[in-house]
């Protein structure tokens, strides 16, 4: 979509400049030819431009003008009038294609985003929201972007809303109310902890994971509705303090989550209500036989991590199964979870 678009500018581009060659060609050719006919530079000049406007100023030559200078000047005007039109079409077919090419892909933009569901949604599209879109979209999950520049957006390469993302009218129109995921990654504190507070509004149960810069708006963020709350300094930190101290386990975790190359993957997968996972364990299911994956931990609906009681406790719904295993076995693996 984006490249038709570029070739369409590209092409209007084109014919601007091909009009102001002619005009520039037009204004030239006058004054050498009233030059010619005895004009000195500056009245060559001003006689081809009085001609090629057709303002109707006399004409500066000496006397009654001979036929020469009546035919040069009837040619001039032919030439430069429709040099002239021909450039004032292109500059207001140019205005006009670009406000309805515009209004037509946001339009048809829009009922893109109107038809998803389940999507992720990105409030800033700044480094930290660029990365978060380029890693959302390499696992194949929908994601629509909110900025309020709109070259960062174009950059995005997928469906966008252009606007403030503080306001409830953008995030409705980027299909909050459809959507699972809400990252907020906006360079202010301040519209993070609003932009939270508005979405959590908006939708009580959307997952909302929120960009922090400072460790005191981390407790406000938990407080006006978000999941998660994220100092991507902090992360920075940690991450390069794995890398000096344990390099081999930090690459491990990154080819594994984020790679996407290794043979192994992690995923998570909620026990819903009813599933038949419910009451029994690990062991009775025999996951690993039957799917190929290997479950590393169980999250509990009050948080907590399992993993040394692994195998004898019972699972019950809503609890989260986190498994590293090809995707073929986890896949095996998340039809099990939803039957």
């Amino acid at each position: 979509m984006f490249g038709r678009e570029n070739r369409g500018a590209g092409s209007a581009r084109g014919r601007l400049t091909t009009a102001a060659a002619l005009i520039v060609g037009v204004l030239v050719a006058g004054s050498v030819g009233y030059t010619l006919l005895g004009l000195s530079p500056v009245d060559s000049l001003y006689q081809t431009i009085v001609t090629v406007s057709t303002v109707g100023f006399r004409e500066i030559a000496d006397g009654d003008p001979d036929n020469t200078w009546k035919l040069f000047t009837s040619v001039l005007i032919l030439v430069g009038t429709g040099s002239m039109l021909y450039g004032a079409t292109i500059v207001i077919e140019s205005i006009v294609e670009g406000r309805i090419t515009g209004q037509f892909r946001r339009y048809r933009m829009q009922r893109a985003i109107d038809e998803l569901s389940g999507h992720l949604i990105v409030c800033g599209m700044g480094r930290v929201g660029r990365s978060i879109t380029s890693f959302v979209q390499s696992v194949g999950q929908a994601v629509v972007a909110v900025d309020h520049d709109e070259e960062r957006l174009l950059a995005h390469g997928g469906p966008y809303v252009l606007g403030d993302a503080t306001s409830d009218d953008v995030l409705r129109r980027a299909g909050i109310e459809r959507a699972s995921t809400l990252v907020i990654a906006m360079g202010s504190n301040v519209d993070n902890l609003y932009i939270t507070l508005s979405a959590r509004d908006l939708k009580s149960d959307l997952f909302i994971v929120s960009r922090a810069d400072e460790s005191e708006s981390i407790p406000k963020l938990h407080q006006v509705g978000a999941d998660r709350v994220v100092n991507p300094y902090e992360i920075g930190g940690y991450r390069m303090a794995s890398l000096a101290t344990q390099p081999n386990v930090a690459d491990f975790i990154d080819v594994v989550v984020h790679d996407g190359t290794f043979e192994a993957t992690l995923r998570e997968f909620r026990l819903p209500e009813g599933c038949a996972f419910e009451g029994k364990t690990i062991d009775d299911l025999s996951i690993r036989g039957s799917t190929g994956a290997v479950v590393l931990t169980v999250r509990d609906q009050q948080d907590r991590f399992h993993t040394d009681d692994l195998g004898r406790r019972p699972f019950t719904a809503g609890d989260v199964i986190i498994a590293i295993g090809s995707d073929g076995s986890l896949d095996k693996l998340a039809e099990l979870v939803s039957c």
